[in-house]
């Protein structure tokens, strides 16, 4: 029997957890002999119980349950996957400034980050909203902190801007800044804001647009490049071949949000098709399912791939 407080984060704000079971199974809580009872199908009843089932063992070990987890769990329940996700409660990868855990929300995400550990190219590919960039960050600063690397850097095709930057205001990292900010946000969570800003003052991390990777030797580096899907074949292979000794790289982006010129292929597209026989280089495909920001970001990603395949 749950405690009123645990029955609360069950049902969600305004019930609306559970309202979204009901919807999602097409069953019906009734009040029974003073006690909540789910009526319908038993096919439905029996899938929509499994679903409150593995939210209350998230409730159980603290960790926070919105919809947007409730409408993840009612998908895996569909796909007759739900036994999946019991790998995500403790699995911990890493650790904010302020002490909150984070952790792999969906089981896509768990197998990126499994990835991410153990092979020295990933290739991270997937809508917005999937936690790409935020997941490989989060590996790096741990990197940087267990001290398997002694920097970080953090990389991206300014195409907005041509990789033409001299007519924009302001010094380089002026110039780069709007380009960068998803970059900055994620580190300075991770490290605090003064932690962030002594790194980037000692060049321990370091964060440029990609033309500036030309002719260098990345060591002893975490490097991940973001937005990869506008870079053209050149500039890719260009990247990957900076790699040097003792370094990973993480290449994340999404290739329904091509900016690049009519006419460029994506070196995106072009490197996981030719490189995705090599041992030691990871490419993984997250989803729509993988969607962990606001619901409707999930059905909008899904219209737009449905309008792609069509």
């Amino acid at each position: 029997m749950e405690s009123l407080d645990e029955l609360i984060k069950l049902f969600g704000a305004f019930d609306e957890n559970i309202r979204a079971v009901c919807e999602c199974f097409d069953v019906k809580v009734v009040m029974q002999d003073g006690q909540s009872q789910l009526m319908g199908e038993d096919r439905d009843v029996e899938r929509a119980l499994a679903v409150l089932n593995k939210l209350r063992s998230f409730i159980y070990s603290g960790e926070a349950v919105d919809i947007g987890r409730v409408n993840y769990l009612c998908g895996c329940a569909k796909d007759g996957r739900l036994d999946e996700v019991d790998e995500l409660l403790n699995d911990v990868v890493a650790i904010t400034n302020k002490g909150k855990p984070i952790k792999s929300k969906t089981v896509g995400q768990k197998k990126y980050v499994d990835l991410l550990k153990k092979k020295t190219i990933t290739f991270g590919i997937g809508p917005a909203g999937t936690g790409k960039t935020y997941l490989a960050v989060a590996i790096a600063v741990n990197a940087y902190k267990e001290k398997q690397v002694e920097k970080i850097i953090l990389t991206r095709p300014a195409v907005e801007a041509g990789e033409k930057l001299g007519f924009l205001p302001g010094d380089l990292q002026e110039k780069v800044n709007p380009y960068l900010r998803p970059l900055y946000d994620a580190l300075q969570e991770m490290l605090g804001l003064d932690s962030f800003s002594k790194m980037m003052e000692r060049g321990t991390i370091e964060i440029a647009p990609l033309a500036y990777m030309r002719g260098r030797t990345l060591s002893n580096a975490y490097v991940i490049l973001d937005e990869a899907q506008n870079t053209t074949k050149e500039q890719i292979k260009m990247f990957l071949t900076r790699l040097g000794e003792n370094s990973k790289m993480v290449i994340t982006g999404d290739l329904t949000q091509i900016d690049l010129p009519a006419g460029h292929t994506s070196g995106l597209k072009h490197a996981v098709k030719i490189l995705k026989d090599i041992n030691d280089i990871g490419i993984i495909r997250l989803s729509e399912k993988d969607v962990v920001r606001h619901p409707l970001v999930q059905q909008i990603v899904k219209a737009y791939e449905n309008n792609e395949e069509k």
